[in-house]
């Protein structure tokens, strides 16, 4: 009965390792006439972040952010997923690199 109850907290643990490792439900952005919606994200403090961005424009953009030290490309018409390591309190800005006129937003981590 001793090695059951062993087994047993053994594989809770494991879980609850696993679950917390896990990836943070993502964050759905749109990238659609060369513009980020929303453009204004609110995250929690000190938590990793994922952003789900769908690149809705014909053309590839770069999602690009030395303040979140995050670069990545995504084709036209597809998604890519965005880590985000945890951030203090603050606002890091974040653009479109190919479209940084228009491309533009920021995350506010709170």
């Amino acid at each position: 009965m001793t090695m059951t109850r062993l087994a047993f907290a053994a594989l809770a643990a494991l879980a609850l390792a696993s679950a917390a490792a896990a990836d943070p439900a993502p964050i759905p952005v749109t990238l659609k006439n060369h513009q980020f919606t929303p453009n204004l994200i609110k995250v929690p403090a000190n938590e990793p972040v994922v952003l789900n961005v769908t690149n809705a424009d014909s053309l590839a953009e770069e999602f690009d952010s030395t303040p979140l030290k995050v670069e990545k490309v995504i084709a036209g018409g597809q998604s890519g997923l965005v880590r985000i390591h945890p951030l203090r309190p603050g606002r890091y800005a974040f653009t479109g690199e190919y479209h940084s006129a228009t491309a533009q937003g920021v995350v506010v981590a709170q």
